[in-house]
């Protein structure tokens, strides 16, 4: 059986597991949620650089991964080229905000992005950013919104909050796109949770799109699997640096997934 280590800041990341899980029914997975560091879009590039190359290393020694999906969008635009050169041997499967997916698809070419400053700070952002929006056949106008606390609110299960912050940033992600924005990126693997209440403020006809699908995709061909294993396989380990007990209602909350999570020192 292969086995797939998985890492975010914090519980956002089950987004991502959620659609490994459905693609990939015989890989077992360990996933780390670094939520006594969480959210990494406030932080240092040094200090993601550091948490990632840890944890990569934990997963590597003590589970012997065949892959590692780096289930945040901060950490993958911060140091996933620093893991890829210090694990070369090793496939790993980023995430980033799915700009590509949301072009192919938008009808008005004006698309909203939501994501955290780290994110929409990174030059790995700015590249994706410039090639489409530079694209003389079709350009495309992307209309960028920094998140800031929305990924904390959902790591605590505030709802109060979340509700408050989507309002927000929705509204200022229409005042720059007003009008003809149809697609809207969640560019952090935790906004995917706060959909129903984006949803309700974006209106039915704006089209939410995340990478957890095209991430699940990767995998499965990195791994050479085939997507019909068997079903009844090991279900995954829940680990986090924070609280445990908060971990696991989250999977049980998104996923239907009734696990002990277990604390990780590292």
């Amino acid at each position: 059986m292969k086995t797939v280590g998985v890492f975010d800041s914090g519980v956002g990341g089950l987004s991502v597991l959620r659609a490994l899980l459905a693609e990939l029914p015989g890989v077992r997975f360990i996933y780390v949620a670094d939520s006594a560091y969480a959210p990494y879009g406030e932080r240092t590039v040094a200090e993601i650089t550091e948490r990632s190359e840890r944890i990569t290393a934990w997963l590597r020694q003590t589970h012997h991964i065949d892959a590692l999906v780096v289930a945040c969008n901060t950490a993958t635009a911060l140091a996933i080229d620093s893991l890829r050169d210090a694990h070369p041997d090793l496939p790993i499967v980023g995430v980033e905000p799915a700009l590509k997916p949301a072009a192919a698809t938008s009808r008005t070419r004006h698309i909203g992005v939501l994501a955290t400053r780290g994110t929409l700070n990174s030059k790995r952002f700015a590249r994706l950013r410039a090639q489409l929006e530079n694209t003389a056949s079709s350009p495309v106008h992307f209309a960028c919104q920094p998140c800031d606390g929305l990924a904390d609110a959902i790591e605590r299960g505030d709802l109060q909050a979340q509700q408050a912050l989507c309002e927000r940033y929705v509204h200022a992600l229409r005042d720059e796109a007003p009008g003809d924005m149809d697609t809207v990126v969640l560019g952090c693997t935790h906004y995917p949770f706060a959909a129903y209440m984006l949803t309700q403020l974006l209106g039915a006809g704006v089209a939410l799109v995340d990478t957890g699908e095209a991430v699940a995709r990767r995998t499965r061909d990195v791994l050479g699997v085939t997507a019909t294993m068997d079903a009844n396989t090991t279900p995954p380990v829940l680990l986090s640096t924070g609280d445990p007990a908060a971990l696991a209602v989250a999977a049980q909350r998104w996923l239907g997934l009734q696990i002990r999570a277990e604390k990780l020192a590292t």
